[in-house]
């Protein structure tokens, strides 16, 4: 009988999350201040976040930082989550190559994003916080913070964006049914989006542009923090419980990953399952293991994008980041993968593939619906429009194995489930949907708007 499934047990869960700046051979370039030029410091940090994050996102010393009991305790209502052998997948596929996916989607927020909501909102409880504020492109995001929000007592408004709003309205309903109060983005609640609506009336709204209105109610609300849900580095630290997790399940299978594979909008879901495996390549016992992230053809800063220091917002609120980026002003267009429609990378993944251990791939709309439909048709699971970025990618090295005569194994991340993304797949059965391109040109006017800095000047420092 072939095993399918393998879970751990309660007291398998990490103890601690791992922190791959500690074992990075070069270290991420800090974030700056937009006005002096200079790097920030934790204290800069938390006048926006957290105290602890803040201390998190520039920690290049501690490989590993405890999970606080009572975040661990919160856990284990729904960790561990299944590694799963997609059999049904490779028999569709006919391939000798061996899929395994990690399956965040089966907690009761359907994503991995609650695995950093927690302990931000526990933090923000911690230090004394009574509000939390965030952006959401997908909706997964807002649904775990304001679940986790509502966990410990704190109020919280989230700035969605207002296409996606409009193509997943139930996620919002989530939301409110948990609590918080849903802005579609722009809005005119704040003076970042009212500028930004005066500019472009019809504007759809894009991550850049919700980051904004969150990080001004949040600085202008007292007893009120800013929470994120991908791109920075103390978010891809809470995900390392995906990959810490992964790793003792891929050695219950007696089989360890030749490729790692996940979607990719700001980083949090690659990074959660790809970092614990990234440290072996620098210990030396795996040194050959490949590492990609799907990102869309329409919004492709890892493939197309320039490394430059720049806002990770339109208004230009945020500290500058250095980061693969295509313009903190670049308009995404309207694809349903809500969560990756995000202009720039995060500073720890953009260093790596700045350093070559890993690579991006784009994909076009249609081609991750294809592979959306077939998952769904042989492993009974209906994902993410984002997660199916993943599966086409996973589905593109499988068709080259078969070429080459090679049977890799091959882990992906299944970051959510698409319960509430069903509208999009009616769009895609009708044949509505359609591809998106980004020109060079396009590219090119958008780089015109990042700040100008001296990156030689920051690294001597």
């Amino acid at each position: 009988m072939k095993q399918k499934k393998f879970l751990l047990n309660e007291n398998d869960i990490p103890t601690s999350w791992y922190n791959i700046q500690a074992d990075m051979p070069n270290k991420p370039l800090p974030p700056i201040n937009p006005a002096t030029k200079e790097p920030m410091t934790a204290d800069d940090l938390s006048h926006i976040f957290n105290k602890e994050c803040s201390k998190q996102e520039l920690d290049t010393e501690h490989a590993w930082i405890p999970i606080p009991d009572e975040v661990r305790e919160k856990y284990t209502y729904y960790r561990s989550t299944p590694l799963v052998r997609a059999y049904a997948l490779e028999e569709a596929l006919h391939t000798k190559a061996h899929i395994y996916f990690k399956n965040e989607s089966t907690n009761p927020l359907g994503s991995h994003k609650i695995n950093s909501a927690l302990p931000q909102c526990y933090y923000c409880k911690e230090e004394g916080d009574t509000n939390v504020t965030t952006e959401t492109g997908a909706g997964q995001w807002g649904m775990a913070l304001s679940y986790a929000a509502k966990l410990y007592g704190l109020e919280a408004a989230v700035y969605q964006v207002k296409i996606t709003m409009q193509q997943k309205p139930y996620r919002s309903t989530v939301m409110r049914t948990f609590g918080a109060t849903v802005e579609g983005s722009p809005s005119m609640s704040t003076r970042a989006g009212k500028n930004i609506i005066t500019k472009d009336p019809r504007h759809p709204g894009s991550l850049g542009t919700a980051i904004s209105e969150a990080i001004e109610l949040a600085t202008t609300t007292p007893g009120c923090k800013y929470t994120l849900g991908s791109v920075l580095n103390h978010v891809a630290l809470h995900q390392s419980v995906i990959g810490l997790e992964a790793e003792k399940q891929m050695e219950m299978a007696g089989e360890y990953p030749d490729k790692v594979i996940a979607c990719f909008g700001g980083g949090s879901n690659f990074g959660g399952l790809a970092f614990p495996f990234m440290r072996h390549i620098w210990d030396g016992t795996h040194k050959d293991t490949e590492f990609i992230a799907a990102e869309p053809a329409s919004c492709p800063k890892l493939t197309r994008g320039k490394f430059e220091y720049d806002f990770g917002d339109e208004a230009g609120y945020t500290p500058l980041l250095p980061m693969y980026t295509l313009g903190h002003d670049f308009k995404p267009s309207n694809i349903h993968a809500g969560g990756l429609r995000y202009h720039g990378a995060g500073m720890i993944i953009s260093q790596l593939i700045k350093d070559g251990y890993m690579h991006g791939v784009d994909i076009p709309q249609l081609e991750t619906f294809q592979a959306g439909m077939l998952f769904a048709q042989t492993e009974g699971i209906i994902p993410a429009p984002e997660s199916t970025h993943a599966i086409a990618a996973v589905i593109r090295e499988v068709k080259k194995a078969n070429e080459e005569g090679t049977a890799p194994v091959i882990l992906f991340c299944l970051s959510g489930h698409g319960l509430i993304d069903m509208p999009s797949y009616e769009s895609y059965i009708n044949g509505d949907l359609t591809n998106y391109t980004v020109t060079d040109e396009e590219i090119s006017e958008n780089l015109k708007s990042v700040p100008e800095v001296d990156m030689d000047k920051i690294k001597r420092q």
